[in-house]
């Protein structure tokens, strides 16, 4: 049989059709250029499902055998790059059925007993997807490790906090990389929860309304993993909802767009802070490009680029939702166009969480397991312009509070002041006592040890505070909580 007949018959819709679909529709259709990649997943529920035919007596123990040399073989061509991918043969699933069929005859074409294309994508996808959610829980929790550690180098350096983009109050530098710590924990969660969601079988759903085989769908649940915590088979109950729904990849995109919204808001700080205006930060220079132009330039690559790719992944989730939106049950080729959004989403996420992990917390060098490179914090500039925004203010307030002055009457008193230092061209803490006094005649000298950074930093001790000890105890928190969950 030649290779063209082989094909042919490998379309086991062609029989019915009088002429062969036009050259310009075979492109626009066929899908194997991007979801070849799906081929691991392909073989693991192919070989789920034989094993279960083989178990039900559906088909030989016989057929079995040569299904698992065949799909073994094929592992090797693809893993080789000796894999013939045809645009003939439409997508990953028909390629691998067609050359497993060549090397093994009627047992490969007695693989797809019991099911159809559509539940047969919809499972490979969910194991992939499955896959790569734990490879991104692993990359957020080491980035989570690298912002801890440049947390602990930091905790004594002093920096205003921002709101309105205007100086409100010192905080540590510390204490702002913790928050973002904080952030990729909720979207460790976000992605455990999803996967729990993906790890179910749509398997054994057939086209849209199950099969007339005896089909044991827990059987190769089971096999595949796709249990809960008790060892429970997790199995989609409806045959419709499984092959038409792509609700699981609308939802790991949406926890991507938000991780990466964290992401970009990092970023969006990094370009401000080693901007000259600021100078609060360096980045390393494998880190950072420079212009074709201007000889003296050093420009923020990276953080840029991860915002604007933020914008691409927040994309790929409203083009998932528009997707499914209009869709009547069941599966409607419609849904072939899912895999591309989703798989640039977990690429952009992926590798946008490898560079920042890098970026941020260095490079840990193979034999010493040390780690260099980083960010620089320039601990001096964060500091000046700390001192520059009357950062203090409200702990100046908080000072007349306790004297016994109401906080609305400790607030104007206090605006009264700075505006006083912005007329004099001076800190607050560079006004003297008879100056203040002017102002409020309960303040005495002891207001000197509120109005220093490192004073404001103290005083911030509750739970979730910028205390250099609240700060340590936060650190210590995380530290132990990585030591169980990791």
């Amino acid at each position: 049989m030649s290779s063209n007949q082989l094909d042919k018959k490998s379309q086991s819709w062609s029989a019915l059709f009088a002429e062969p679909m036009s050259e310009l529709v075979k492109r626009y259709t066929s899908s194997v250029t991007f979801d070849k990649r799906l081929w691991r997943a392909d073989i693991e529920g192919s070989l789920a499902h034989a094993e279960m035919l083989a178990h039900q007596k559906i088909i030989s123990s016989t057929d079995y055998d040569e299904i698992v040399k065949g799909m073994r073989r094929i592992s090797e061509e693809i893993h080789n790059n000796q894999f013939e991918w045809k645009l003939d043969l439409e997508d990953v699933h028909l390629n691998i059925e067609a050359r497993l069929t060549q090397m093994v005859g009627d047992a490969g074409k007695r693989l797809h007993t019991g099911r159809s294309r559509n539940d047969q994508v919809a499972t490979d996808v969910r194991l992939w997807l499955r896959d790569e959610i734990d490879e991104i829980c692993d990359l957020l929790k080491h980035f989570q490790h690298s912002l801890v550690e440049v947390a602990e180098a930091n905790v004594e350096v002093v920096m205003p906090g921002f709101t309105h983009l205007q100086v409100a109050q010192p905080i540590s530098f510390a204490h702002h990389m913790l928050a973002y710590v904080e952030m990729l924990g909720r979207d460790l969660e976000r992605f455990k929860e999803v996967r729990v969601r993906v790890n179910r079988l749509p398997l054994g759903s057939a086209a849209l309304a199950g099969t007339s085989y005896p089909l044991d769908r827990e059987r190769v649940a089971r096999t595949l993993g796709m249990v809960d915590k008790e060892g429970t088979p997790c199995v989609c109950q409806n045959s419709l909802d499984a092959v038409s729904d792509r609700d699981f990849a609308i939802e790991f995109t949406s926890a991507a767009a938000l991780c990466m919204v964290h992401i970009s808001r990092m970023s969006e700080e990094l370009v401000l802070w080693m901007s000259q205006n600021f100078g609060f930060i360096k980045l390393s220079d494998r880190f950072t490009t420079g212009s074709s132009i201007m000889p003296q330039k050093k420009n923020p690559d990276v953080p840029e680029l991860a915002r604007g790719k933020t914008g691409r992944v927040v994309g790929h989730l409203m083009g998932l939702l528009t997707l499914m939106k209009g869709q009547p049950l069941a599966y409607n080729k419609d849904n072939q166009e899912d895999k591309e959004p989703l798989f640039d989403s977990v690429d952009t996420l992926k590798d946008t969480l490898r560079i920042f992990d890098e970026m941020m917390g260095g490079q840990e060098e193979a034999k010493t397991g040390v780690k260099s490179g980083g960010i620089q914090v320039n601990a001096q500039a964060m500091e000046e312009a700390a001192l520059k925004g009357y950062a203090t203010a409200t702990d100046l307030a908080d000072y007349l509070v306790r004297k016994g002055l109401p906080f609305r009457d400790a607030h104007e008193a206090v605006a009264k002041i700075v505006r006083l230092a912005q007329n004099s061209n001076k800190g607050l803490s560079e006004l003297n006592i008879t100056e203040l006094k002017a102002v409020n005649t309960s303040i005495e000298e002891d207001v000197f040890e509120v109005l220093t950074l490192k004073g404001s930093l103290n005083a911030r001790s509750t739970l979730g505070g910028t205390s250099p000890a609240q700060i340590r105890l936060q650190i210590d928190r995380l530290k132990n909580h990585f030591r169980e969950r990791d």
